[in-house]
């Protein structure tokens, strides 16, 4: 007979909190293999591996929705490797797109703290002023919000 394992033991097995083995199953990415006369949850050995695959697959980035398409294609009869490349290209996609919005982010940051350090001494806040005078309704036709450009002015 092939050892069965409580919640608590498989958390503790794999290294993860029983909150996130249920969050799994929620997810749908796993299952109980049985219940005790108690209705406890039971897993068995595969059901480590299981979560070792979903551990490793959460670490190199992928969305629970990524992994539940993973494991379907795992658990499935032939290799699926042109339908995981696939994933794997839209998800690198998505990641590429993050890391150039994040770069957007952090070059945004460099300038305003750039700005603030360079206007301390006058005991204004320029960074403020600017997002102040963006929140402003816009003077112009459109009537959209008009980001100030005064920062670049004051460095000419």
């Amino acid at each position: 007979m092939e050892p069965e394992y409580t919640i608590g033991e498989l958390a503790r097995a794999v290294e993860v909190p029983t909150s996130t083995l249920r969050y799994y199953e929620r997810a749908g990415l796993l299952a109980p293999t049985g219940r005790t006369r108690g209705n406890y949850r039971v897993y068995d050995e595969p059901s480590i591996e299981r979560l070792r695959f979903i551990r490793a697959a959460r670490e190199t980035g992928l969305t629970i929705q990524d992994i539940a398409a993973l494991l379907n294609l795992r658990d499935g009869a032939t290799a699926p490797c042109a339908e995981i490349q696939a994933l794997i290209e839209t998800r690198l996609t998505r990641v590429r797109g993050q890391l150039r919005d994040l770069g957007h982010v952090r070059r945004v940051l460099e300038s305003s703290l750039a700005l603030c350090r360079g206007s301390a001494a006058t005991g204004r806040c320029e960074v403020l002023e600017d997002l102040n005078a963006a929140a402003q309704p816009s003077q112009t036709a459109g009537g959209g919000k008009k980001i100030r450009e005064g920062s670049k002015k004051r460095q000419r």
